[in-house]
């Protein structure tokens, strides 16, 4: 049985990360569990009068998150669910949005996050404290990021960019290679460099590895020259009908080249193409 967490706030964005996830999840048994959490620091909502003191402040806006719920809720009942494999469950928080994020994962604990993200206007600020990158970059739990005009599209094809410098042990895959094995997937292992080049000693002892732990499931890989690490990126999602993409977060800086880097024109594929950002396993407390 897996948990989900699918965080919302109820807007497009989130609905369409929700209705991803149901259709993903779709043959596997699963606890879903969406939250709503009210950062402390936002409570002060417009149209509210003025002269409210904390306390009633605070119950209006249980009152108008409770409501919205029961609205989400119902329109979730109203898509072609796997009932006996599905249970959804809500949550609603009082925090800081990381810190509710974090506390949930740990009581339920919890083995992806699903959540969505506004696209390119956002993609350009992610970095400075949307939602969405602070779980990327604070939260260790696999997290799987959809776009908004991302669509479910079973994952035939899915890009792991790498520059074969493995600075994690390999099992921290094995929830990719769940994903492939079970949708049949093929996995395209992505290298761009600057500089058509030759891999070095390390590098080609780790591109063995990924040949080695992949050897299971149906797997290439594919070498790209571009000045910039996101339009090679760009250009192979175009030219492979590439579904989804994967990373491993605890190599950031090549991680944050492709999620975090300055407005370029012509790069388009977080806004159509789900991210998937996997994390070491966080020890358990003792």
């Amino acid at each position: 049985m897996k948990n989900i967490l699918l965080p919302t706030d109820f807007s497009k964005n989130s609905w369409n990360a929700i209705n991803y996830a149901i259709q993903f999840f779709q043959n596997q048994k699963c606890n879903f569990y969406i939250t709503h959490i009210n950062n402390e620091s936002a409570a002060m909502t417009s149209g509210m009068p003025p002269n409210l003191d904390n306390k009633d402040r605070d119950a209006i806006q249980l009152k108008h998150s409770e409501l919205k719920m029961r609205e989400l809720i119902e329109r979730i009942e109203n898509l072609p669910l796997n009932r006996k494999r599905h249970n959804f469950y809500t949550l609603l928080e009082k925090s800081p949005f990381i810190d509710g994020i974090r506390k949930i994962i740990d009581q339920k604990e919890i083995d992806f996050i699903v959540m969505g993200t506004k696209g390119a206007s956002s993609l350009e600020k992610i970095i400075l404290g949307s939602n969405t990158a602070d779980v990327l970059t604070k939260v260790k739990c696999n997290t799987l990021v959809i776009p908004e005009n991302a669509t479910y599209i079973r994952p035939k094809e899915i890009a792991l960019p790498t520059d074969f410098t493995l600075s994690h042990n390999l099992h921290i895959l094995d929830p990719l290679s769940e994903i492939l094995e079970e949708f049949n997937s093929a996995l395209r292992i992505l290298h761009i460099s600057k500089y058509k080049e030759d891999l070095n000693k390390d590098q080609i002892q780790n591109r063995e590895l990924l040949d080695e732990y992949f050897h299971q499931q149906q797997h290439s890989f594919h070498y790209s020259t571009e000045s910039k690490v996101e339009i090679g990126i760009q250009n192979f999602v175009e030219n492979r009908s590439i579904n989804m993409i994967c990373m491993v977060a605890k190599n950031i800086n090549y991680f944050q080249k492709i999620l975090f880097h300055s407005k370029v024109g012509s790069i388009s594929y977080h806004t159509d193409i789900p991210f998937l950002v996997i994390h070491e396993k966080k020890e358990s407390h003792e």
